[in-house]
């Protein structure tokens, strides 16, 4: 093996290592893996960067840009207030229905905001008639993937592999032209997901109270000058025997005790970080006489003579959403902003292979950086939470109607923009890319859309993560790197039929996306599955259409896929529901895939 091919693979072995663990935000590992094709020369320094001009990039962007007009303009809203009328169906008819309608708007709408939606119209509901969002969120999300999979602009995978082949010189795939085969996937989720679904956490997730457990929020309180517990020890207090509580640090002097023992005393100005779910926390406050917020203190205190309802405080849940403006903030930072009047008390990081006890237990919590999933926990006064609608890209988990005042024509504009987009992309009058364009270019016209929104509405997360994998793709080819591993395979399959070949690459594609992003696995698949299909002398879109679904059907872990750690935040699933539930569907998917895919071969 020559030391470019080792290069590349070194790279690529690091480059998932890093998505896996999350130690790097996915922008900041893209924009290594740039500079580290740079130094290796695997890649010019113009093709390290040609990820940003590629047109699957800007097609993607284009349509962010277009869902960003939809939802400013009321769209969104006006289909989240027709889903909500299918709150009258029986919860067993409500899972179908529901899914129905995500795949459908997901085949030409970002998946994940249409997921968004359904996070805040099912939590609503939720509160309203009493049932598990859990048994609704995970086919939702799961169907809007498999929705998204049945067109060429329904995600973005679907667009990255059709750019790879094109640049292969293979003829490009049509609007919907693997639409019948996405509709088969989808029918079988559907019947699958409505089976599964009662056997979805069942837990009534009523009020804030009673929906976190030990794990669920992380709390810095400070012990005042008259606090009844000042010169007890930390044993003697009953919060610190609590199974379902933990006093995590004490803070004394500006030095931090990890784990206090039960023979340490409070002074007054001691912090302590505790972590608890708030029915633990919430009497624990009131009897000791601690405080989460000095400010808040002050205010309430200066203003006791005014009607007591007037500063009722209540708590808020908010979740944060993919190209929000407070990803890679930390909650020292967020209490530095102006944040509608609210005054973030608490986090709860998405689960995942890092966000263990020890960890929070090592690191201040103060100091560790939001990301999409996660959830924040504020104080606030009940009558100011629809100001927190001013802040963009987070949604609101708890039942609050609000609907921001939009003008009647420009969302009827916005609509018969996406529509056009839709029927000369789909009717090849013109390309993906030259349409979202020019449907872009028509909200600017109108004013349907400010730029200043864009900036902060897209999720540039996204846009980083294709420039950087991307000339990946092109380090492969210019080391020799996917034709090398392209014989090898061939040789350890050089007896099988064409349908396994395929089977195997499905599966091989499928098990990558489950651990990283599916489309840094469609980028280095797809050449992959090139240089098989041309050294089999096979037809090679089979082979893509493998890659592409495979990229698309990571339902077996809450990682692989932008929705499913979503949803893996916001309802009660444990990661065994995504690897029974959803391995069963990507097991059941994968061999109808491939018997399917292999009679075109």
């Amino acid at each position: 093996m020559e030391l470019p091919i080792i290069l590349v693979f070194a790279i690529i072995g690091v480059s998932i290592l890093l998505f896996i663990t999350e130690f790097f935000p996915v922008d900041k590992i893209s924009f290594f893996i740039i500079v580290a094709l740079v130094l290796s020369q695997l890649a010019t320094p113009e093709e390290a960067i040609s990820g940003f001009a590629n047109p699957a990039t800007i097609t993607i962007l284009a349509l962010m840009i277009l869902a960003v007009g939809l939802e400013e303009n009321g769209v969104i809203q006006l289909i989240s207030d027709g889903i909500k009328k299918l709150s009258i169906l029986p919860l067993i008819l409500l899972t179908p229905a529901f899914m129905v309608i995500s795949a459908g708007i997901s085949a030409f709408i970002s998946t994940t905001a249409v997921v968004i939606i359904f996070i805040k119209i099912v939590n609503q509901l939720s509160e309203k008639y009493g049932f598990s969002s859990s048994r609704l969120l995970m086919p939702i999300s799961f169907a809007g993937i498999l929705g998204g999979s049945c067109t060429l602009m329904g995600t973005s995978t679907n667009l990255l592999v059709n750019s790879i082949a094109k640049k292969h010189g293979i003829e490009a795939f049509s609007f919907f032209e693997f639409s019948l085969y996405g509709l088969v996937f989808f029918i079988i989720g559907l019947v699958i997901m409505t089976i599964a679904s009662p056997f979805l956490p069942k837990k009534k997730q009523s009020n804030l109270s009673k929906d976190y457990n030990i794990e669920s929020y992380v709390f810095t309180v400070k012990v005042t000058k008259d606090a009844p517990l000042i010169g007890e020890r930390l044993g003697d207090i009953d919060f610190f025997n609590n199974e379902d509580a933990k006093i995590l640090k004490l803070i004394r002097n500006n030095q931090v005790i990890n784990n206090p023992g039960k023979y340490i005393k409070l002074l007054a100005n001691d912090s302590l970080v505790l972590m608890s779910n708030l029915e633990n926390f919430q009497p624990f406050m009131k009897r000791n006489g601690f405080i989460l917020n000095e400010k808040r203190q002050k205010q309430q205190t200066q203003n006791s003579d005014k009607a007591t309802s007037e500063y009722d405080m209540t708590y808020v849940e908010t979740l944060i959403l993919p190209g929000s403006n407070l990803i890679g903030k930390t909650l020292r930072g967020l209490r530095r902003m102006s944040f509608q009047g609210a005054y973030p008390i608490a986090i709860k990081k998405r689960r995942n292979i890092r966000n263990t006890k020890e960890r929070l237990l090592r690191k201040n919590i103060k100091d560790i950086n939001l990301k999409p999933g996660d959830r924040i926990l504020l104080e606030m006064q009940e009558h100011k939470i629809s100001d927190l609608y001013n802040i963009k890209n987070i949604a609101i988990l708890n039942e609050h109607e609000f609907k921001p005042n939009v003008s009647k024509s420009k969302r009827t504009m916005a609509l018969f923009i996406l529509l056009g987009v839709i029927t000369l992309a789909a009717s090849s009058i013109l390309s993906i890319l030259t349409a979202s364009l020019v449907g872009v270019s028509a909200m600017l016209l109108t004013n349907i859309i400010q730029l200043e929104s864009v900036y902060q509405k897209v999720n540039w997360q996204i846009i980083f993560l294709l420039a950087g994998m991307i000339p990946l793709g092109i380090a492969m080819s210019n080391s020799g790197a996917d034709t090398w591993l392209s014989k090898h395979l061939l040789v350890l399959m050089s007896n099988q039929t064409p349908m396994v070949v395929l089977g195997i690459l499905f599966g091989i594609t499928m098990l990558m996306s489950g651990v990283i992003s599916n489309n840094a696995t469609a980028i280095i698949m797809a050449p992959i599955a090139i240089a098989v299909a041309s050294g089999l002398n096979l037809d090679i879109k089979p082979f893509l259409l493998a890659v592409m679904f495979g990229a698309n059907f990571s339902f077996f872990t809450p990682v692989g896929y932008q929705t499913n750690t979503l949803i893996y935040g916001t309802g009660a699933y444990k990661f065994k529901h995504f690897l029974i539930i959803g391995g069963v569907l990507s097991l059941i998917l994968w061999i109808v895939g491939t018997l399917v895919l292999s009679t075109l071969l």
